[in-house]
């Protein structure tokens, strides 16, 4: 038997700790919150993109009540990146998240589905994404791109 593991490593930083782009990013994930149509949840998620380019393209949770036919902020995001700039990488995507008490005290993560959109996007773009997770206690950078968020995803080369 042959045993393996991993390690994935990420950093907290505090507001005043982020660097100016990291910053720009997340604020424009907490404006992208105000866009969210979420009646059901009251759980207003933004999420916010920087492409290759320096371009930001931001989305939000849009609910239904039919719920699975919603679609979270991330991927809302990136479809539109997706057509309106096909031919520019993502570089970075920040998170932030709020309920009626305010922004969450803790980062919140991608769901699966997002993360497997999120493996695509990367591997169309030839390059890692960078993760910005906002949490007023704290906001999670994650280096390594969505193989340190998903390990073991499917891709294109799974069907190889």
């Amino acid at each position: 038997m042959k045993r393996l593991s991993r390690t994935i490593e990420w950093s907290v930083l505090s507001e005043q700790e982020l660097k100016d782009n990291d910053l720009m990013l997340v604020n424009e994930a907490k404006k992208a919150t105000d866009g969210s149509w979420s009646p059901y949840s009251g759980f207003r998620v933004g999420a916010a993109l920087l492409l290759e380019d320096g371009t930001v393209v931001t989305g939000s949770n849009q609910e239904n009540a039919a719920y699975p036919s919603g679609l979270c902020a991330e991927r809302t995001a990136l479809f539109a990146a997706g057509h309106s700039h096909p031919d520019k990488a993502v570089t970075a995507l920040a998170i932030a998240a709020r309920n009626d008490k305010g922004y969450t005290p803790q980062p919140i993560t991608p769901c699966g589905a997002c993360r497997q959109v999120l493996a695509e996007t990367e591997s169309r773009g030839g390059r890692p994404i960078r993760y910005i997770l906002y949490g007023t206690q704290g906001t999670m950078i994650i280096e390594g791109g969505t193989d340190a968020i998903q390990p073991f995803c499917f891709g294109a080369e799974s069907m190889k």
